[in-house]
């Protein structure tokens, strides 16, 4: 849930509302509400420690980002980009048929003027092209091999740097649990308080190891 200002958060105008859509929503749905979390931010901000903190606790239990207002989420490209690219599935309770799509157009809506301009920039090379400017690489398509490599290794960036973060939202149950017992010790435990393991069934000793060690390399 969030709302603009300062005011609003303390006399908790909008806030109401949102929150009984959010529970509507999901008692519809036959869904269990884990957390909830309140932001008093601009919805132009890229900073949106309460998002970050949704979206963390989202992977911990392998849970749906449940938003009370779809206009209220954002209206800045790299927020809607972070959400699609953190792997957490998306519900809006105003909203129900809205999805990644939802997000693609929204960011794409953000982004129409970045478009102009890139047409703009076209239209102009080719003006300079038709006056006998030479354009274009002269390395052939040498670069594009280069640039596939690059879309490889970013890949593979991609899913270690999410691996890295869910592993960083389970740290705090990690040591709750205590940190001294084994692996295995770990994984009855996480396996009684019903946490999903990363491939969604039961832990096991391996990959608590596994996610002890990507914490250790994130810090």
């Amino acid at each position: 849930m969030r709302v603009s200002t300062a005011r609003q958060g303390a006399s908790g105008l909008g806030l109401e509302a949102q929150r009984a859509a959010v529970q509507a929503h999901a008692a519809a749905a036959g869904m269990v509400v884990v957390s909830e979390y309140v932001e008093v931010e601009s919805g132009k901000r890229d900073d949106r420690p309460q998002l970050a903190a949704a979206l963390a606790a989202c992977r911990l239990h392998k849970a749906t980002l449940l938003i009370a207002k779809l206009d209220r989420l954002s209206r800045s490209v790299r927020t809607l980009s972070a959400i699609m690219d953190s792997g957490v599935e998306f519900h809006c309770a105003d909203n129900p048929h809205a999805n990644r799509l939802t997000l693609h157009l929204m960011a794409a809506m953000a982004e129409y003027e970045r478009e102009m301009i890139s047409q703009r920039t076209k239209a102009a090379l080719a003006a300079a092209k038709a006056r006998g400017v030479k354009l274009g690489n002269p390395n052939g398509a040498a670069h594009l091999r280069d640039k596939c490599h690059e879309g490889v290794a970013a890949s593979a960036a991609a899913r270690k740097a999410r691996a890295v973060a869910d592993a960083e939202a389970l740290a705090p149950t990690l040591t709750d649990i205590g940190l001294d017992q084994s692996n295995a010790a770990i994984a009855r435990q996480l396996n009684a308080r019903g946490l999903p393991a990363p491939s969604g069934g039961v832990w096991r000793a391996g990959q608590v190891r596994r996610v002890r060690l990507r914490c250790t390399e994130a810090n």
